[in-house]
């Protein structure tokens, strides 16, 4: 009898051990220095120091409804009732938004940037991918709106799970923004895992998202199928601007014309030629600029949206 005892106790200590590697690689998954990034931004013109040094701003701390803080940086060098709220993406911080932030204040808008939990300077002790993040975003637009006004003309940009997350949070609020911009998303979460495990670890996902997903109901307590931008769509009645480039091999580009299909009302879909993941500007700017200003021009300051 001991050795079927101890066979089946061997089994049980190696499946703990498989969940809890599992749901740590993206539970905790690797972020990016700080200063990397800042250097990155910089040597790729997108972080101007002197530029940003001067631009009339503030340091600001959120809390999250889950107690920790949330780092952001309010910048307002116009008079004006415009702002945009920006959403980085996975292993990242609020200085990869500063490219996105310099778009918009050149349009007239000012901005706020902020590092998600566990990056950046924010606390927090997991990555959720959107799931507790969307919580994080509805406290940083109710402080913005308490604020500056509940009527302020409001717009939140996300790129990657930023992008997720503000869908989700869309989703969540029916429409707490006036208009969204979804840049690389995937449309639902336990799909985009199933691709990243069969392209990496070339393994079955349908042997080991179930585990993973036991043990993060059990660790994180949601599960995989609650991260599901394709669920929010539904809800969402406001403009949206959907970005993804037709080069991207981590999240694939049919995960976004997914979303827009799924999108009733007004909508646009800019696919970019050029650029991997999150490069759709940098490898595109004159295009992507030109989406972005045919996206406003025509629903969002338009009081009758052209045709889409």
């Amino acid at each position: 009898m001991r050795r079927p005892l101890g066979y089946l106790l061997s089994f049980l200590v190696l499946i703990v051990s498989a969940g809890i590697y599992l749901t740590n690689l993206f539970m905790f998954i690797k972020k990016k220095d700080i200063q990397a990034v800042l250097k990155r931004e910089t040597d790729a013109g997108h972080f101007r120091p002197e530029e940003f040094a001067s631009l009339p701003k503030r340091e600001v701390t959120v809390m999250s409804p889950f107690g920790y803080p949330l780092k952001a940086i309010l910048a307002e060098p116009h008079v004006t009732d415009r702002y945009v709220v920006f959403c980085h993406g996975v292993t990242e911080n609020k200085l990869s938004s500063v490219k996105y932030m310099n778009l918009f204040i050149e349009r007239g808008f000012n901005a706020l940037i902020y590092d998600h939990r566990r990056h950046g300077e924010s606390g927090g002790k997991t990555t959720s991918y959107g799931f507790y993040e969307k919580q994080d975003l509805k406290a940083i637009i109710d402080w913005l709106k308490r604020e500056k006004g509940e009527d302020i003309l409001l717009g939140i940009h996300g790129e990657s799970m930023g992008a997720a997350t503000l869908l989700q949070y869309a989703g969540m609020v029916e429409d707490g923004a006036d208009f969204y911009v979804a840049d690389c998303p995937y449309s639902d979460f336990a799909e985009q895992l199933a691709y990243r495990v069969k392209e990496e670890a070339k393994l079955p996902p349908k042997t080991l998202l179930p585990l993973a997903g036991l043990f993060l109901r059990v660790r994180d307590r949601y599960s995989l199928r609650d991260v599901s931008p394709s669920a929010a769509m539904a809800h969402i009645k406001k403009p949206v601007l959907f970005i993804h480039s037709m080069k991207d091999d981590y999240i694939l580009p049919a995960m976004t014309e997914e979303l827009f299909r799924l999108k009733e009302g007004p909508k646009k879909l800019f696919l970019a030629e050029k650029g991997v993941h999150a490069r759709s500007y940098s490898e595109n700017p004159e295009a992507y600029e030109h989406a972005l200003d045919e996206f406003l021009r025509e629903l969002v300051f338009s009081e009758e949206p052209a045709a889409y």
